[in-house]
């Protein structure tokens, strides 16, 4: 008998120290809920934090890329190893405008590598302008007159925007036929606004 009453007590001894753990486990967890819920009510604040932070440094580096251009179209290779000198006997021959002073660049070279493009999609070239004034200029006259023609090849002339910021206007300009046909008023605006620049008469077709 006493050696049952024994194994009972041992046995109840073991059960009191089980369930202690089960409530030690449970306390934990509880702790940990808590926390959890803590992250998750603090999380729409995060969130709108590093939207905030990402569209300034979407805004930094569009700002970083407003003395850039993009060239399109250009077949490979015509540029030889110096981009600079070509574009400044290109673009004043491709937008009518007469730059003075001269036109300078900080750089200018094309994106990506070579002989990946298909012939009909060159690699672009982008240059950076030393005045940035002559960047807007040569914008600005691209706008108003489309795309050139120039050996047979259709070039264009764009703004340099960041990845975030070309995806924005590819999807507005995704909206233009059923804005068109909605009879409502659009347009891509910049941020700056530029006096119109003087056009010379250049002997280059401009496809609008």
């Amino acid at each position: 008998m006493d050696a049952r009453i024994s194994e009972m007590t041992i046995a109840s001894s073991s059960i009191w120290t089980d369930i202690a753990c089960f409530r030690e486990t449970v306390h934990n967890l509880d702790q940990r809920l808590t926390s959890m819920e803590e992250h998750v009510a603090v999380l729409p604040g995060q969130e709108a934090e590093l939207r905030s932070l990402r569209a300034k440094v979407t805004d930094m580096e569009d700002r970083s890329r407003r003395d850039n251009i993009r060239l399109l179209g250009i077949p490979e290779h015509n540029e030889s190893s110096d981009v600079k000198t070509f574009l400044k006997n290109l673009l004043p021959e491709l937008t009518g405008l007469e730059y003075s002073p001269p036109l300078e660049f900080q750089r200018a070279h094309r994106i990506g590598l070579l002989h990946r493009a298909t012939p009909d999609k060159p690699q672009p070239i982008i240059a950076c302008f030393l005045r940035h004034e002559q960047a807007r200029q040569t914008i600005l006259a691209a706008k108003s007159q489309g795309s050139y023609s120039l050996e047979g090849h259709e070039i264009r002339v764009a703004a340099d925007f960041s990845r975030p910021t070309n995806e924005k206007r590819e999807a507005f300009l995704a909206l233009r036929p059923q804005l068109r046909n909605l009879e409502i008023k659009y347009g891509l605006f910049e941020p700056a606004a530029c006096g119109s620049p003087t056009m010379a008469n250049p002997g280059i077709s401009r496809n609008q």
